[in-house]
């Protein structure tokens, strides 16, 4: 009898010691290599959805220990020294990237990278120029206005006040930073707005849709608020 106990106990500690590695084991995975996130802006539609969740790649552009230690989903918590690893390499021009916003580094934003450091900047007429070429326009990038402002007629505060939405520029990128904008062009608060993205604030790049929800559909059509032909889409 007590043989048989002494098994069980034996049974019970192995499945909770193989849980808590497998806790750990997952912990390290979304904190270094792979994280989740979801899309709450349609800033980068029609690329990315409201309701899209993404997995993104922390490896890439070098992984990072955390900087951060508190209670979830509070500001409550202490600032921790932090250290990058070598990156496999840096962001590039059409990379999507995630990256902390500069303004409020709390939260998270996720914009397709234009340019990097050394190079210039500049919208005509909506149109984005780097070093004085025409930016590949993304497949599924849209403009959802079809007025042209003025670069002396800013619609808000601009960053270093450059220029309007429509026309901005030119600006060219410190060391260690990035220019990053949307690719729903008119509806998007990026670079045009408040400036470069550090280097240190770099968090990812965006690799696939794993699932997406569309919240617009009433809870009564379920089955059709999840975009199936979304799931499993590589993000470009």
């Amino acid at each position: 009898m007590a043989h048989k106990k002494e098994e069980k106990n034996k049974r019970e500690r192995g499945f909770f010691e193989g849980l808590f590695m497998a806790l750990i084991a997952a912990l390290v995975i979304r904190q270094f290599i792979v994280g989740a996130y979801t899309i709450p802006t349609s800033s980068m539609e029609d690329t990315l959805l409201v309701g899209d969740f993404l997995l993104v790649n922390k490896f890439t552009y070098g992984m990072r220990t955390p900087d951060w230690i508190g209670i979830p989903f509070t500001s409550i918590g202490v600032n921790l020294p932090w250290y990058r690893f070598p990156a496999l390499r840096d962001p590039e021009p059409y990379d999507i990237i995630i990256f902390r916003y500069p303004v409020d580094p709390t939260q998270d934003y996720i914009k397709r990278c234009i340019a990097k450091e050394g190079q210039t900047v500049e919208v005509i007429n909506k149109e984005v120029f780097v070093d004085g070429k025409p930016f590949p326009r993304p497949p599924h990038m849209k403009h959802i206005y079809s007025d042209i402002i003025p670069k002396n007629r800013p619609m808000s505060p601009t960053f270093m006040r450059l220029g309007s939405r429509d026309n901005y520029g030119p600006i060219t990128i410190p060391s260690n930073a990035y220019w990053a904008m949307g690719d729903n062009r008119d509806n998007s608060l990026d670079s045009r707005y408040w400036g470069f993205v550090p280097h240190e604030n770099i968090i990812g790049q965006a690799l696939v849709i794993y699932f997406s929800f569309d919240t617009r559909q009433p809870l009564s059509r379920f089955y059709n608020m999840i975009r199936f032909n979304r799931i499993g889409t590589i993000i470009r």
